[in-house]
Order: C-alpha cells, then structure tokens, then sequence
C-alpha cells in the first residue's frame, strides 16, 4: 500500500496520461495494465449508478467540512475495556432489531427516514459499546437510502456517525472504510482518495479488491483517468480481479473527461476481456449520454441493450431520467417516462425518485411523474391520496408556494386528491411554517372552506415553549387577520401563559392590532382572576354588563382560588351570585343545581389532608352559605357527606346538612349521622332485640355484633353482649371472643371461654392463628401446663401448622421466653416438637439462646446450643456466640466452639463460621487468613447468607471486605458476591458506591449478568446518572439460580426479625391482602425495626390497587422519614395516577405524571388512560393536551392509541357543553386523508350512559353525515353497536334505517360478536345484532359464537337446540364447538350424542385461526 501511495502521490506532479482506447481520438497509458490482471464475467461489488454531473475537476485538498479530517477516519489504537459476554447479547439483539427495521423500510418503500435512522443512531449511542454491525449498519444508510434529505446534509450526518461511533470504541475494519467510500460515492462528496489510503494506512488498515474498486469509482466520478489508472496498476500487481464495477467506472470516467467515444468503446473493450456487459454497463453509459443530452445515442443504447438480451427494469429507466432532470436535458424526460413499463414495484421506486428530484429542486419533473401513477388512475381505489407523500415534501423543501398551489389544482381537477389544499395545510401546520400556512388559510377561504382555531396551535406551540411573545403575538396577528376568532383553548393553552399577566397580554394584543372583546377574552380573564383575586373576579361577575358564561368554562379556576384563599366573605359572596344569577348556568340546569354540584366539586378537589388544614375555613364557609339561604339537594349532600368521611372530617357533615333543602332535609334520618363502626353497633343491637321479640335465632347476629365490637377493641361490652345472650353463642363468636381476650391479656376470661366452647361442643376446632395466641397469652401468664394442653388439643384434632403459623409459633416463643424465661420455653419447645406440630428448626430453637445472649451469659447461651445439636441437630446462632466470644476475647471457649464445630458439620463449615465472626467485629486481617487456608472453596449457601445479613443490617463495610477477600477463592461466583453490594446499594440510595463496583468488576474482567447490570442500571437512572452500558431488557426477570441449601447459623435478633417482617409483609402484598400487609408494618413501626425500600414500595402498590389511598400516603409518609432518598416505583408511581383519577382529582395525578417523567420513569399505559379519562369527565381539554404533550416528549413507544386522547377530549368538550368542538374535533380526524377509521365508541357509550340527549343528537347526526358525504363509516358503526350494547334496539333500528351502509361493515360487526361472545350473558345482544343484519357473516361463523355463548351460561337446552339447528340446516359444526358442547354435556351428567374431539381447545382453536387466514388471503389478492 505504501507503494500505492507513493505513485498516487506522483500523480501531483508527474503530467497526465490516459488510457489508450482503440477508435478513440484521445491517447494514453496502455490498457495492458488493466487486462494483464484476472477479470471476472460478473461484478461482485454493487455498481455506483451516477446520479448526476460533478464538477469537472477534483480538489486534491479535502473538502473543508473534513479539513485535516484524520479524526474521521483513524481509528484509536487503543481499545476499551473488554465489553462482557452480557452487552455483546444485548448488542446482538439491538442489532437483529435495527436491521429488521432498517430492512422492513427499505423492503417497503425502498428508502430510509432520517428520523428511524436518527433513532437507532441515538440508541446505539446510548450503549457506550456500539458493536461493529451496528457502525456498518448506520454507515450504509446514510447514502442514497435518504432521498427526502439534501446531499449535504446526509455528508454531515456521515461524518457525524463516523466520529461518534468512533469515540464511543467502534472497532472500524476495512468493511467501514469501503461502506464509507460507497456512501461518499452516492453523496458525490470530494474527497482525496490518496488522503483516504493514508488514512487507512495510519490506522492499520488495509485496502481489500472493493476499496481498490471504488477508489477508481471516485476518480472516475470526478473524470480523473490518471488517478484511476494509478490504482489499476496497482491492483494489477497485486493480481486483484477485475470486475465489471471497474469497467463500468471507467465508463463514467471516460465520460466525465469529455471522452464519450472511449466511453462507449469500454463494452467492446469488456468483451474483449471475456466480460459481457450487464444491465448496470448500459445503464451508465445511458447516463453519460443523458448528461450530454445526446437523445439519439440514448435510443441507440437502448437498443443495443434490448439486443443483447439486457433487459433494463423501470428502476434503471429512472435513473437516467434523474440524470437528465440533474443536467437539464428536462426536453428528454418524457421519451424515458414513456418507456417506464409499470413493473411490480413501481410506485415505491417512482415515490423515492420523486423525493429525489424534489430534494435537487426539480418539482415539475417529480409532478410529471407523480401523474403516471397506475394506483392514481383507478376510480376504486383507496389510494387516490397517494400524492400526499408529494406535497409534504415539497413543503418541507420550502418549495414556491405558488408551484404547490398549482398542483394542488390540477390534483383535484384531475382527481387525483380529495383534498390536496387541506392536505398541504396540515402539512405546513406540522413544519411549523407560519408564512406558508397562513397563505394557505387564506386560500381555504376564499375557497368557503373552514378555518378553525385549532389550525394555529402547532404554529404557537414552538413560540410557546420558547416563551417568545412576539411569536405568539405574529400568529395571533395572523388569526385577526383571516378572520378567526381565538376560542377558550387557544387562550388559555398557547397564547396566555407567554406573558407575564392577564393584563400584560391584553395590552400586547390590543396594540398589536389583535381584538380582545371576544367571549373566551372574557372567559381567560374570570378563570385568572377566579384563581388568583376573588375579590376582582367577584367585582368582575357582579357588573351587570357582565356577559352570560356557564359555570363550567371556569369552576376549576374557581375552586382553585377558593382552596388558595382565606378571604370566605368573598368566596360566600361569589357562591350567592352563582345560585341567583341565572347568567352562569346557560346550560340545561338551573343556577341552584349548578350551585350544588360546584360545593360537590370543592370538596371532590380537595385531598383529606387540605380538608382536614382547611376544616375551620370550610365550616365557617358552609354556616355563612347556609346564612345566605344556598341550600343544596339531598344528593348532593350524600355525595359530600361519603367524601368528608373518606377524608375523616366527620365533623364537618353537620355543618353541610344545615344546607339541605328543608323540603328534602326530613328524609335525613339521625341514624344517619353515625358513622363507621358505631354506627353497625347500633344496628346489630337494634337487630338482635328485634329477632328476640320475634323469638328468632339470633346467632349470626350476635356473632356480627361481637365482631364489630371486637374490631372497635370494646371488650366489656362484647362480655356483656356474650351474657345477655349466652344460649345463642356459636363457635365464631366464641372464637372471636377468646382471640379479643387474648389481645387484652385476660387469661383468665379467655380460658373460661374456651372451656366454655368445648363444653357446648367438645369437636370444635380453632383456626392455628386463634390456638398460638392462646398458648401465647396462657405462658406469658404463667399458665405453662395450661399452655401445654392446648398444644395437645391442636394435636388430637390435627391443627395443620403451614408456614406462616410457623413463624407465628417463633413469634410466640420469643415473646414467651421475654416474659416466662427460658424454663417455660424449654417446656413449649419440647411439648411442640414431641406432638409433631412442627419439626425442630434453628428458628425455632433460637429464642432460649436469644435470652442468654441479651442477658450477656455467652457461656449459657454456647451450653443451651450444643444441647440442642445434640436433641435437635441444631444449632441455634452459632454465629452470635461465635461473634460474641470473639468480641469477648475468650480462646478457650472459642477453641470449644471451633471443635465442636468441626466434630459435627465438619472443618469447612467450621472456618466458615470463624471467617464470618472475624468480619463480624472487624478482624479482617485475622478474616483473610482464614479465607486464604488452602483447599477451601467457595460455598454458595454460605456465602448468600452473609451477604444478605449484610444486606439487612446495612453493613457496607463488611460486605464490601467479603467481596473483596473472596478475589482469589476457588469456584466463587464473582457477579453474585458483587450483586450482594449493589443490592445493598440499592438499598441505601448510593449511586457513587455502584459506579466505584462496576469499575471494580470491570478491573477483575467480571462478566456480568444481564439481572446485576438492570440493578445497577436502575441504581444510576433512579438518581439521574448516565447509564455506561447498554440496559438487558427481557420478557421477565431472570431467577437467581438455585443454591445449595445449608444449616447455617441465624442471624441477631433484630436482622431475623426484619427479614422475617419483609417476608411476611410482601407474602401478603403478593396475595392482595393489603390491610394485613398494613397491619405488619404497624406492628414493625411499634417494634422499631428497620426495613429497606422494597416493602414500603410493595405495600404501598397494593394499598393503590384496592382503592386505599390516604393508607398508601400514609405508608410512604414513613418510608420517606426511616429510608433515605425513598422514590416510588414506575408501577406505584402509576397506581397513584390511577388512584387519584378514579377519585376524580385529575390535577393531583397529572401533577404525579409530571413528577415521574422528571425521575426518567415510565408511565403505565393504563395510568396514562385512566388520567385522560379523568380530566375528560372534568372537562379539562388542556390537561389532556399536556398530558398527550408529556408522554410524546418521552420519545418512548408507549403502544397507546392516540385516541385515547382524541375520545377524552371530545369527552371533555362535551362536558363542557361544547357539544360543536367535539363534533369539529372528530371530524377533523375522520375526514384526514391519513385517517385509519379509529373507534370513537367511548364517546358514544359515555355518552348515552350520562344520558346527554343535546350530545347524543349531534354526534348522532355527525355519524350519518360522514357516512352519507365521506363514505366514513366507522363512527355510525360504533354508534349503531352502542345503542344494541345498552338494548336500545328501536334506536337501533332506526339508525340502520338511515344510514344502511352500516350493515356492510361486517368485519366491525363481527368483531362486536367476537368480544361479546367473551362474556356470560351476552347471547340477547348477538341474537338482537342478528334479527336486524341476518347477513352480514356466514352462518357457519355465527352459529360457533353462539355456541361459545351458550356454553358461558352453561345453558345446556338452548345449546341441543342450537346444534339439532346446525344439523337440520346441514351446516357443519367445527370441532371447537363440538368440544365445548361435549364439555357442557359432561357437566350436566349426560353423554353427548357425538365422539368428543380428543385434541385440545387451543388445538382447534389454532386450526380455525389457521383456515381463517387462509381463506382472507385470496380475498385480499
């Protein structure tokens, strides 16, 4: 290569030669150099096509964008670490799912967007690791893959990828130089190539046949003969094959150097050689007349081609009509565009010609093209808008609006568009081009076509984020001046907030020439003073000449202001004006209703904690209110009254009655007023005095009753209640009582009782949990012997102890031996493990050490352990006793321990006990001497019990010098032992302690799991730090693999029992018993034990998840105060949401939303729905829009249907009552040329399930007039299946009466039957569907649905008669249908009349779904 270099350095000195060609009027070097060397029949690298003309001449100086460019070419020398086993998978699969996307675009529409492209780039950055195919893979698409970005733009983002791939570690290898050399090629970007093989050479890199070949592609592009000639002797002298890419540059070459006739005589000189020139020879040479506009020639050409047997494809004829559009030879393009065969295919490469030539500034060509569109010219056909591609890119590339305007026109004279005008306004919108657009609406108008408001919003969203008012002002001045009004929404989301204040932005607008008398100016300024000043905005509505305005345009400002404010008076004054004054309720409902639903609404608004701070404001608020006559209705009160019940304000429930409307307030009973479980006290009473005056059983009662009382904690009544009603007594009650005995430490009651029981029925049996506190409250009462027959009682009657009741007997025993002493504890262990109620564990043995141990007799504890090893094989906290002699400093007992030890469970478990001593008190050097002891290897078990000890008790420092003495230990598992510190480090919220591991196992060459990398990729996002590796992501967490289990020592009491509370704690989380889970984390709280983040974040989801949101508040109240830098979940973060939603406080969960999006995390897609729909029922259009506005801002891929956010908006105009924006809203969307019929069903069933006649009339008549003008079916369809979904059968009827296109829609049909067969007790519905469309699915089909709806109900009769009917009819019955009815047949006890198919349901059920999709194929074909 250096050689190659040195005569390519030559050539900047040395005169020019060129290559000699027979027939040629030139001269030059002697083309033996060139056929000396082996030639090959085929090319085997793909042919650069020139696209176009270059300058004639070269720089050898690189183009200044790379001056001195060696940063973009060398390749460091030194290398990163080495990348683990985990990243190189991760980076495998990131590659597979790039290629496929890259290679499902290119297969589709045989280009590359830059946005995807940007997208994997960003991606793959973000790894820290880009592989090598992954540099390969972005390299290759930065050519002519992008056709809609100019060349100099896809040079830039070339150079760009190259550097960045570079300085993240890419291992560039000769395949990167020859991607980048073909990129350059198709960008025609100047390059030196002597420069480039300089840059190969530094980096060590060499040269192969391709880099050789297109080297000479790129001297030959710029007319260099003598530089590709350096390179073909060279080739020829390292015997390099010659392909027909060499040849066909030279074609090119010869061409460009103004020597068209060598060019020409390069296929004679081809065969000579033994090589017949292929489709792409004559494709080149066909450009090089095509930039001379030699018209003839290109026939003659054509000829020979067609001659030779080389069939030129549509692709090749474009190519040359893009090099004559490029050379402007545009008199020749119609000859090539009638030679265009409209082969398969020919729409995506005419699409991308088409972006091409629009991108060089060559529209009338691409317009000329886009006519010959096959798809086009079919009046059937659902592509008639395929010109949309068309005219976005020409607004995108800033082309004369006139120019588009024109086409446009001639679009819709030709019908070749619908709405191109429209279509290209949408466009403008979307590129945010203010001066286009509004030329555009001008246009619109003067056609009578519609300008709405909404049209500016993308134009006052950049202006918006910038906060740049005059902007904002330039398009509010644009709006004035077509005509169009700002509404309510425009205002308040993307005009307001870019200023200062109301007052501000008034002033701005009114001298800008922008009018401010409107009603949603009015409207903007009662909602900013109503949240900001309501002594303004109650001057402001009280002025006469205040126009009308419902309520409902600014009752949010309203309670706002009024949560905000202490001035009541005012807020008193304002609520009188809203029920008297009859301007603020131009809806259907009266000022006085109105009145009552907003004090509803107050408190709906407000969180338990603001009504409990705000009680005294609220209470003087409700007297003065009642002082001015506002009454409310009962309704209203209930609805008020459950919600301060809710927020545990029950006092104020007295103050809201005294608003009830006299007429209505006598039904409010006084019982009413009791709340909770007061209130069921009384009733049961009530009840049991009832039943005994009718001599009724009173038993269940009587035990509810006792329940109540026992959840109220009131003994003496619950034995006064047992008293009063002895005879009536059943086991529950009893058993309830006893267990409120124990809990009020009255043994002696409790015993009575349960003598009591087993007298009236000596069989009864307690459940475990009932019989352990028992035996608990007897022994802690000195009643041991006692204690003991209960414990033979549970045997006699086999009580079955499971594990929970396990840990409850260890609970027990070590509240016992606190109270009895070890004695009594000795005596309950030998009376449990001698009946059998549960086998000896060190658990279970480790109370009586705990004693001796607390009470410092190290020496009593050590006896009492070796005498259970001996009764037991256990071998109670052996680690304890160890540490504690250890710390003690006795070698003589510590010798014993270490014998005994090594006697029984051997010397390794021996050394290991001492190692974990020594790290224990901090002996680490006496530690590492032991680790060190020859022949010892690692013990899994062992090893994961210290770690998690250490995991529990927060010991860092021990755990870190574990991990690090265990270096060199035989058969340890490195990742594990550093999993237990970041696991700890997760714990503890410590991001710089994971980043100092990671670069310790890096240094230690660790190769990772992918479950230790999520850690500690979750450890660095959760505190807003940059992942350096790429995050594994699977389907599910990867289990820890199983390890050997292993009698080890028990950890100190305070460590066993935080690790006992998690268990149980998250045991119930996982089994939805969230109050139990509450009740062990109170029990915890009294016992002051500390626990990590996980439980708190477990229950916490839980709690959400059943609705319990002020305990779940509660809950992370705590965590926040006992665990440093604690942060909810993704999962509970999103629960929140959900919960506050539902409570319909949609400000609170949009305010969560925003504080997740700021922790990088990742809202659920259900939070997402349920916050959209909750601030659709408020009415709340531009916290929809911010909301849609945050989750696009996340850049994630959500799978969320965008109408999601479309139905929820129109939801909230609706409640509005701004029934017109709704209907503009869909409409809008159904008459978008890219629209995909969405379903807009939830509307409609909101809709008629509130019962809105006004709402229902009008988007009912929207439905029919997109089905009847538009052929837009979908929206009558979903209206049409809602009313059959709600039985409205006549309505129904009707519907299909006038817009009877709905029964063609018979997938949308078919699929309302598929998801109604899905429940019990739908068949009215499909049978009601068919009775109005007998046919709009085959028999064969229905009939299967009913089956499946027969069999839900277990309907058997109908089921026989269904299938008698299929048979009578000669219909076959599919074997899904046949197994379901055997199945029923089998339930009901009878035998069915036909052999049950022997395979599964999946197995038919795959079978039909196989034979469907069959039978659609043809169709669609």
């Amino acid at each position: 290569m250096a050689a190659l270099l040195r005569s390519a350095r030559f050539l900047k000195f040395s005169p020019s030669g060129l290559l000699q060609i027979p027939e040629s009027r030139k001269s030059g070097a002697l083309l033996g150099r060139l056929y000396s060397g082996a030639v090959v029949g085929r090319r085997t690298d793909a042919c650069f096509r020139q696209l176009g003309p270059v300058s004639d001449s070269v720089s050898r100086c690189v183009w200044p964008y790379t001056a001195g460019c060696v940063r973009n070419y060398v390749v460091a020398t030194e290398q990163k670490d080495e990348v683990s086993v985990a990243v190189r998978s991760k980076q495998a699969q990131q590659f597979d799912w790039a290629l496929t996307k890259l290679d499902s675009s290119v297969r589709r529409t045989g280009r590359v967007t830059k946005t995807l492209l940007l997208r994997i780039f960003h991606d793959i950055c973000r790894t820290g690791y880009p592989s090598s195919n992954q540099a390969l893979l972005l390299l290759r698409s930065c050519g002519s893959l992008l056709p809609e970005v100019p060349i100099e733009e896809r040079n830039e983002l070339t150079h760009r990828v190259w550097d960045k791939l570079q300085e993240l570690g890419a291992q560039y290898d000769v395949s990167h130089y020859n991607a980048l050399l073909k990129v350059y090629l198709q960008n025609e970007f100047k390059f030196s190539p002597t420069d480039f093989l300089a840059k190969m050479e530094a980096a060590n890199i060499q040269p192969n046949r391709v880099t050789y070949q297109r080297l000479i592609a790129a001297y030959c592009q710029n007319g260099d003969i003598e530089g590709a000639s350096t390179i073909l002797g060279f080739m020829k002298s390292k015997d390099l094959p010659i392909t027909e890419a060499v040849f066909s540059s030279l074609v090119t070459g010869h061409a460009r150097a103004g020597d068209i006739e060598s060019a020409a005589n390069i296929l004679s000189v081809m065969r000579g050689a033994g090589v017949e020139p292929s489709p792409d020879t004559y494709v080149t040479l066909l450009n090089a007349y095509a930039e001379k506009g030699d018209l003839e020639s290109m026939k003659k050409t054509l000829e020979a081609a067609e001659s030779a047997d080389c069939s030129l494809m549509d692709r090749d004829i474009m190519q040359v009509i893009f090099t004559l559009a490029k050379a402007g030879q545009q008199q020749h393009i119609p000859e090539m565009i009638e030679r265009l065969r409209h082969e398969r295919g020919y729409i995506p490469d005419a699409m991308n010609l088409c972006l091409s030539l629009i991108t060089q500034g060559q529209e009338d060509v691409a317009f000329s093209l886009l006519k010959t569109f096959p798809a086009l010219q079919s009046e059937t056909s659902d592509m008639s808008n395929l010109g949309n591609f068309f005219l976005r890119h020409c607004v995108n590339m800033d082309t004369a609006l006139e120019k588009v305007v024109c086409y446009c026109k001639e679009l819709q004279e030709l019908n070749l568009h619908t709405t191109p005008l429209t279509f290209t306004l949408s466009c403008a919108l979307e590129a945010k081009k203010l001066g286009t657009s509004l030329e555009l609406m001008k246009m619109l108008k003067e056609q009578n076509l519609p300008v709405r408001p909404h049209y500016f919003w993308p134009l006052l969203t950049q202006p918006l984020k910038e906060n740049n008012i005059a902007g904002v002002v330039e398009v509010m001045q644009g709006m004035e001046r077509l005509g169009v009004s700002s509404d309510l929404e425009t205002l308040s989301t993307y005009v307001l907030p870019v200023f200062p204040s109301l007052e501000a932005a008034y002033q701005a607008l009114k001298d800008s020439g922008v009018s401010v008398d409107s009603e949603a100016f009015v409207c903007a300024e009662v909602r900013s003073l109503a949240a900001s000043d309501l002594a303004k905005a109650y001057a402001l509505m009280s002025d006469p000449s205040f126009p009308a305005l419902d309520l409902s345009f600014f009752r949010s400002s309203l309670i706002t202001g009024f949560r905000k404010s202490t001035d009541v008076e005012t807020m008193v004054k304002i609520t009188e004006l809203l029920y008297k004054d009859e301007r603020f309720s131009t809806g259907n409902s009266n000022p006085s209703e109105a009145t009552s639903y907003f004090l509803y609404n107050l408190i709906d608004n407000m969180s338990g904690g603001q009504v409990q701070a705000q009680e005294d404001k609220l209470r003087s608020y409700f007297n003065q209110l009642q002082a001015q006559n506002v009454t409310i209705s009962l309704n209203i009160y209930r609805g008020i009254k459950n919600l301060l019940e809710s927020y545990h304000c029950p006092e104020l429930i007295k103050d809201v009655i005294t608003l009830v409307d006299p007429k209505e307030k006598n039904s409010v009973s006084a019982a009413s007023q009791a709340t909770g479980v007061e209130n069921r006290v009384l009733a049961h009473e009530k009840k049991l005095a009832e039943l005994k005056a009718e001599n009724k059983p009173l038993g269940s009662v009587l035990k509810q009753a006792i329940q109540a009382l026992s959840a109220e904690e009131n003994l003496e009544r619950a034995l006064e209640l047992k008293q009063q009603h002895e005879e009536d007594m059943t086991v529950g009650a009893y058993a309830t009582l006893i267990n409120l005995c124990c809990r009020h430490n009255n043994v002696e009651e409790a015993l009575n009782l349960k003598r009591e029981m087993s007298r009236k029925d000596s069989s009864v049996t307690l459940d475990p949990s009932k019989y352990i506190t028992l035996v608990k409250t007897l022994s802690v009462n000195d009643k041991v012997e006692e204690a003991v027959d209960i414990l033979k009682e549970m045997k006699e009657k086999n009580v079955v102890l499971n594990d929970t009741h396990i840990t409850s007997v260890f609970h027990m025993l070590s509240a016992v031996v606190a109270k009895g002493g070890v004695s009594t504890v000795r005596r309950l262990q030998d009376a449990i493990f001698t009946l059998g109620l549960a086998r000896p564990t060190s658990n279970l043995c480790s109370p009586a050490v705990t004693a001796y141990l607390e009470s410092k007799d190290v020496s009593g504890a050590l006896e009492v352990a070796l005498e259970y090893q001996k009764l037991y094989n256990q071998l109670p906290r052996i680690h304890d006793i160890t540490v504690a002699l250890v710390e003690k400093g006795d070698t003589d007992l510590l010798q014993k321990v270490m014998d005994f030890v090594s006697q029984e469970r051997g010397e390794m478990t021996m050394l290991y006990d001492l190692f974990f001593a020594f790290l224990q008190t901090g002996r680490y050097r006496e530690a590492r001497k032991i680790i060190e002891t020859p022949g010892l290897r690692a013990k899994p078990g062992r090893l994961q019990w210290y770690g998690e000890k250490c995991i529990i008790s927060n010991q860092m420092e021990a755990l870190e010098q574990m991990v690090e003495m265990t270096t060199k230990l035989f058969e340890c598992d490195r990742d594990e032992m550093y999993s237990y510190i970041l696991r700890l480090c997760k714990e503890t919220n410590d991001w710089q302690k994971a980043e100092a591991t990671w670069t310790k196992m890096q240094e230690e060459n660790v190769i990772p799991r992918e479950r230790t990398l999520r850690l500690l990729a979750d450890i660095l996002k959760s505190n807003g730090q940059e992942v350096p590796f790429e995050v594994p992501e699977t389907w599910y967490e990867q289990a820890v693999p199983p390890t050997q289990q292993v009698m080890s020592p028990p950890a100190t009491p305070t460590a066993e029992s935080s690790a006992d509370y998690q268990a149980r704690l998250l045991a119930f989380c996982k089994k939805g018993k969230a109050k139990e889970a509450l009740g062990i984390l109170k029990e915890v709280d009294k016992k002051d034990i500390a626990l990590g983040p996980l439980p708190y974040d477990h229950l916490i989801r839980a709690l959400l998840a059943q609705g319990y949101i002020e305990d779940a508040m509660v809950v992370k109240q705590k965590a926040e105060s006992r665990v440093p830098g604690f942060k909810l979940s993704d999962i509970a973060n999103s629960l929140l949401i959900v919960s506050h939603s539902k409570k319909g406080q949609p400000k609170e969960a949009l305010e969560k939303l925003k504080s997740m999006l700021q922790l990088d995390q990742v809202p659920s897609n259900l939070a997402i729905t349920r916050l959209a729909q909750a601030l659709g029922n408020h009415g709340d259009v531009a916290g929809i829009q911010e909301v849609e506005s945050l989750i696009k801002s996340l850049g994630t891929n959500l799978n969320l249907s965008s109408m999601v956010f479309v139905n929820n908006t129109a939801l909230a105009h609706i409640t509005n009552g701004d029934v017109e924006s709704a209907v503009e809203l869909f409409e809008g969307i159904y008459t978008s040329p890219n629209g995909s019929n969405p379903s807009m069903s939830f509307v409609f069933r909101k809709v008629l399930e509130s019962g809105n006649d006004k709402a229902l009339d009008k988007l009912s008549a929207m439905a029919e007039r997109l089905a009847n003008h538009f052929a837009c079916y979908r929206p009558a369809s979903d209206l049409f299946l809602q009313l059959l979904e709600t039985n409205q059968v006549d309505d129904a009827k009707f519907m299909l009466a006038r817009c009877n296109a709905v029964a063609e829609q018979k997938e949308i049909l078919l699929s309302y039957v598929s998801r109604a067969a899905q429940s019990p007790g739908q068949i009215g519905k499909i049978k009601n569907l068919m009775s109005l469309i007998p046919d709009f699915a085959e028999k064969e089909v229905l009939y299967a649905y009913l089956m499946k709806c027969h069999v839900l109900d277990k309907d058997l009769p109908s089921a026989k008669a269904l299938y008698e009917q299929m048979q009578k009819e000669g219909l076959v019955v599919d074997k899904l249908s046949l197994k379901r009815l055997a199945g029923l047949y089998r339930e009901a006890g009878e035998t069915a009349p036909f052999p049950e198919p022997p395979e599964s349901f999946k197995f038919y059920a795959e079978k039909l779904r196989k034979k469907a999709t069959k039978d659609q194929a043809p169709a669609e074909e």
